[in-house]
Formats: C-alpha cells, structure tokens, sequence
C-alpha cells in the first residue's frame, strides 16, 4: 500500500502547507500570545485537514459511472481476510524457541460465529463475479487477450511474494531463526495463496458464466449448490467409509465458482431484490439447518484436530453462508452506496481496492514481522507468541492488531509495486523470480 494522498493522484502543492505570512515586529512581540494559541491549534490540525483535502480530491476524482456500492463491499471482504488470519490464527513457543501455528478456536468454542463474520469470501466472489461481466463487456480485443490481462494481474503479486520469501529463507536460516519457525511461517504465507489459484479458474470461466446468466439468470447458480450437496451427502452420508478420500476435492470449483455465478447473474441484471431476499432467507435457513441438524462444524475455519472442515473444500456450509451474505450485500447496494458518497468513507475504499493483491499477498507476512523477532529475542510475549488458550490472549491479540496493520502499510509501500505491469524487468529477471517462486512453493508445501 502506498501513502494515503499517493492514491488521489493530486499535485504536490495541493497538500503542502500554506506558508505563514511574514511577521512585523509588532506581531512578534510576546503580547501576542493569543495569536501564538490559534496558530498552534492550527498547526494540530493540519493532519487532519491534509487528510481531508485528500480524501475530496479522491471523491471529486472519482467518476460519476463508478459503482462506490461494488469497491465498498470488496472492500469489506478484502479486509476481513487479515482480520480473520490475525484473530483465528496464533503461535506456541516450544522449549527450543520455534513458533508452530494455533488457534484460539482450539479452545474458544464461542469464536466460531466470528469465523461466520469474518469469512466473506462470498462476498468477494460474488462481487469479482459482478465486476467480471462489467470489465468482460468492455474489452477491447478478443475474450483471450482479456483472460490473459486478468491473470497477469493476479499472478504478478503472487510470484513477487513468493519470490521475495524464497530469498529470505536463507537469510532467516544464517540469523538463527529455527527451523521450525521458518517451516511456520512459510507455511502462513502460503496458506491464502490458494485463494489466487481458485479465483483464477472461476474468473477463466466467465464467458460460460456470462452465457448460463443470460439463460437462466441467478437459477445458474443452482446445480453448483446441487453439486455440492450431492459430494456432502457421498462423504459425510451412511457410506462415507467407503468413498475416497479425494472425493472432497470435487467441491472446490462449484464450492466457490457458486458465489461468482451469482455474481455475474447480477451484473446481467438477472439478479434482482426479489431474488435477493429468496437468497437471505433461504441461505440463512439452510445454515440453521446444516449446523443444527445435520452436525455440520460451527467454524467456518478449519481447528487444528477436528475430523471435518467447512473450507477446505467448501462444504455446503459455506455455500448456505454465501448465499445469505450475497442476498444481504445486494439488498443493502443502495444504503451503502448512499454511505460512501462521503468522502471521508470512500477514500480509505479506493486505497483498499488499489492495494487488494497487496492485502491478500502480504498480511501475514506483516504478523510474522512482529512475531518472529519477539520469539527470538523477548519469548514469551502475551498475545503474540504465547498459546491462545486464554480470555487475556484475546485482548492482548486485539492489541496488537495496530501494530500488524501498521507493518503491513509499511511493507506494501515497497511491494506494491508488485501489482503494476513489470515493464521494466527483463526476461532474466524473470526467470530467476520464477525459479525462486517454484522453490518456495517446494519449501512451503513441505516436498523438499
């Protein structure tokens, strides 16, 4: 991410400092204490006018046509992936002073309605699906050259972190970090990049989606639930035993690619409010259903020694949660775009939007960032390094949320340039960044 009024694309000299007019002698003279007073208290208040000027000129800049309701919600659901990572995640320190990965959900049995709060990725499928049909109709050339676009866009980031750790991984081994904790950390790093691989193969069947939308609009999304269903039934019914153990992974695409149909449905405008509220109810009764009924996990997330997980592979769970996350988020489009006509809302949505891949790729790395130097040279420190086994973990990690955000701000000021185009690195460059990448995944996958 970079600085706030880097975003608003706006000259320099707008957002400097207005120069004092010079003083006579009679102003300068000790009697003027009044004036020294409005003059400090003007001074406080630069930040917070800079701020504002900045966040007018990003609304002004803004066009009319945009849909601030879309960028809000992606917004939204973009930042509860490192709120969610950050809050459901922590660490135990061994006797040898390695982090290892856990999770409050462990022994917190309450936090799993949190996990249904913070697990928006049907919002963010949904609105990738909507914002799909709106760029897909506005290509310029072949639906192929638009396909590749949009996965140079999300491979670039992708390979630069991936990359940019596989250097790191020797330098963390030569400081005396453990083993162990590198293994911890890689392993954080690469856990939401599946996420890029999954949106990546809904997003190169949208010429499909689009033609199954303009069919049967948000019916389309159907047989994608039916799907799932039908997998759940096979691998948690009577016969679960004797299924394979790769049945699961039959519901990876129709798991996610469901919301992204709704999605592109909408942008066809097949999708209306009717429909909408039919997907709130209707998701939020399946849900009840599955979790009281059916025995389905209460998290959304998976907890370190439980038999089953809802998310990976989606189950039907987290469809029932996505189709009532979905209605919701269309039935509140007016009320929410009426919300970001303020400029002091919108302006931290386009920073959010322009820094997405940054956010998704880069969010551990800024927990690590605290973490690891803690473990290996303080220990033990409450909410950080120590079990999250407690009420006192909760809001020692809450604390500490700050500080996550403020290092993830301050290493996307460098990586975000991981998002643009890479005009400027040759062939070479690119090969080695891709061989680096290949051995990270190697490293953190545990094959080598």
């Amino acid at each position: 991410m970079i600085p706030f009024s880097a975003f608003a694309r706006m000259p320099s000299r707008a957002l400097t400092r207005t120069p004092a007019p010079m003083l006579t002698r009679a102003a300068a003279r000790p009697q003027t204490r009044p004036q020294t007073r409005t003059q400090t208290r003007t001074q406080t208040r630069t930040p917070a006018r800079a701020a504002a000027q900045a966040a007018a000129r990003i609304d002004a800049q803004t066009p009319a046509h945009r849909d601030r309701a879309i960028d809000g919600l992606r917004a939204l659901a973009l930042l509860a992936v490192p709120v969610g990572h950050w809050m459901l995640g922590g660490f135990t320190l061994d006797s040898a002073g390695a982090l290892h990965n856990a999770s409050p959900l462990s022994a917190f049995g309450f936090f799993a309605p949190v996990s249904w709060v913070l697990q928006m990725l049907g919002v963010f499928f949904l609105v990738g699906g909507y914002a799909s049909v709106l760029s897909y109709r506005r290509r310029t050339g072949t639906a192929g050259d638009w396909l590749r676009g949009r996965l140079a866009r999300l491979g670039r980031p992708v390979l630069g972190v991936t990359a940019v750790w596989a250097a790191l991984i020797p330098v963390l081994y030569a400081l005396g970090v453990p083993g162990d904790t590198v293994r911890t950390a890689t392993t954080l790093v690469i856990q939401p990049l599946w996420f890029v691989g999954v949106y990546a193969a809904v997003t190169a069947l949208t010429p499909y989606c689009v033609r199954a939308a303009r069919r049967f609009g948000a019916a389309s999304a159907a047989p994608l639930l039916g799907a799932v269903a039908v997998v759940d039934v096979l691998r948690y019914g009577p016969y679960a035993e004797a299924m394979p153990s790769w049945l699961s992974a039959l519901n990876i695409l129709p798991g996610w690619l469901f919301a992204y149909q709704l999605g592109v449905a909408w942008g066809e405008r097949r999708l209306g409010r009717r429909a909408a509220a039919v997907l709130l109810l209707g998701g939020a009764a399946l849900f009840a259903a599955l979790l009281l009924v059916f025995g389905y996990p209460a998290s959304m997330v998976g907890v370190p020694g439980a038999a089953r997980t809802n998310s990976h592979p989606p189950s039907l769970l987290v469809l029932a949660l996505a189709a009532a996350q979905s209605g919701a988020a269309i039935l509140l489009r007016d009320r929410i775009a009426g919300l970001l006509r303020r400029p002091a809302l919108w302006a931290p949505v386009v920073v959010v939007n322009l820094s997405a891949m940054t956010v998704l790729c880069w969010h551990q790395t800024a927990m690590l960032a605290a973490a690891v130097p803690a473990a290996s040279f303080l220990g033990a420190v409450p909410g950080l390094t120590t079990p999250p086994e407690t009420a006192g973990w909760i809001v020692a990690r809450l604390a500490w949320l700050p500080l996550f955000a403020a290092l993830l701000v301050l290493i996307g000021r460098r990586t975000r340039a991981f998002e643009a185009p890479w005009h400027g690195a040759g062939r070479g460059r690119r090969v080695v960044a891709g061989l680096l990448a290949a051995f990270f995944a190697v490293f953190a996958l545990g094959l080598a």
